[in-house]
């Protein structure tokens, strides 16, 4: 299997923050890894790594897990075994295995002519799934901004932990009073009682539909159960599920849980997540971080899973070397995608000139 491996900058719309994320905070640039495998009959497939600072992954340390990688040993016809080899190389390096493993889901559904839903035993209905837009933390006078240039989009998702979060809220409900809103406090609120005031606070807006890790993820069960059963608001998991092993925590202590690919090292453990966590009656949401619309895309082939979705990661930038699913109106498709399988994506023009090839 030939790989190759590439690095760009996307460049956002606006200067992005979130809390507790330290140099990522107010960034304008988000440096992606982009893969392509082929095997010697010319099948191929495509990837991308998003690294999360929150669980120390760079696209340095991306690349690195990258050339550590034996081609002979990945398999388009045996993802389970290429997903054995990619552990046992290295534990954690989310990021990069997800990136391999679409590469390799790509090219797979490609040889049975399968879009990456139906390879998975899914389907994807038009005119069903519905994104959230994203306002990341910032003055009140760049959040009012950000919201009006977000009229189209008819949910929004805020995020709290800044100076002021009631002076956020208080923001975007100058520009969009009537809009259902979720909010994210990204493990801001240290102890339950804090959180609870926060979330009580927020219940009084009456149009706030969830509250996603209001706090830390190394917070006592006791302390995150007690807080479930009080708050009158549903709590989601983020940095507390990762993958189905963390059910048997989040089934007590949250009423939803948010799954990306990034987390989860991509789409096959994404969808054991996501049936793990509905069948144990949670709702499930498919979230993102800062990504093209190669990873956007295909995050989009789990949407039947999903009671929500928050996938505008390729909203918010201005660059997309990819084309794949389309967004209107925060409704996603796959009509007039500009490929028929696998996960239907294809770079831009020019992203092979443009991008930085490393490998």
């Amino acid at each position: 299997m030939k790989i190759q491996v590439w690095r760009q900058d996307l460049k956002l719309r606006y200067p992005w923050a979130v809390a507790g994320r330290g140099g990522s905070l107010g960034k304008t640039l988000a440096e992606q890894v982009f893969i392509r495998l082929e095997d010697p009959d010319s099948l191929y497939g495509w990837g991308e790594g998003a690294p999360p600072v929150r669980y120390q992954e760079t696209a340095g340390t991306i690349q690195d897990f990258l050339s550590r990688i034996d081609g002979s040993k990945l398999f388009f016809g045996d993802l389970e075994a290429s997903a054995r080899y990619l552990d046992s190389l290295a534990p954690g390096n989310q990021a990069a295995k997800a990136a391999v493993n679409l590469a390799l889901l790509d090219g797979a559904a490609r040889s049975h002519c399968q879009t990456a839903h139906a390879f998975c035993g899914l389907g994807f209905e038009e005119n069903r799934y519905l994104t959230c837009y994203s306002i990341g933390i910032d003055t009140p006078e760049r959040i009012r901004q950000k919201v009006a240039d977000a009229q189209d989009y008819p949910v929004l998702k805020i995020k709290f932990g800044g100076a002021d979060d009631s002076a956020t809220l208080a923001a975007v409900r100058e520009v969009a009073w009537a809009k259902p809103v979720r909010v994210d406090a990204n493990e801001s609120w240290k102890t339950p009682a804090e959180a609870l005031k926060k979330i009580e606070w927020l219940a009084t807006d009456g149009r706030i539909e969830f509250v996603e890790q209001p706090m830390p993820s190394q917070a006592s069960p006791r302390d995150l159960q007690w807080l479930k059963e009080r708050s009158p608001l549903p709590v989601f998991a983020d940095e507390s599920y990762h993958r189905e092993e963390d059910l048997s925590l989040c089934r007590d202590c949250f009423h939803g849980v948010n799954v990306k690919l990034v987390k989860t090292g991509g789409l096959l453990a994404a969808r054991q997540a996501l049936i793990a966590a509905r069948a144990a009656g949670l709702q499930t949401m498919l979230g993102c971080m800062i990504e093209s619309s190669l990873l956007i895309s295909a995050a989009g082939h789990l949407a039947a899973l999903t009671d929500y979705l928050d996938l505008d990661g390729n909203l918010l930038i201005t660059n997309d070397p990819f084309l794949g699913l389309s967004c209107t109106n925060g409704l996603l498709s796959l009509r007039g995608a500009p490929e028929a399988y696998g996960l239907q994506v294809a770079p831009r023009p020019g992203f092979l000139s443009t991008a930085r090839l490393v490998s």
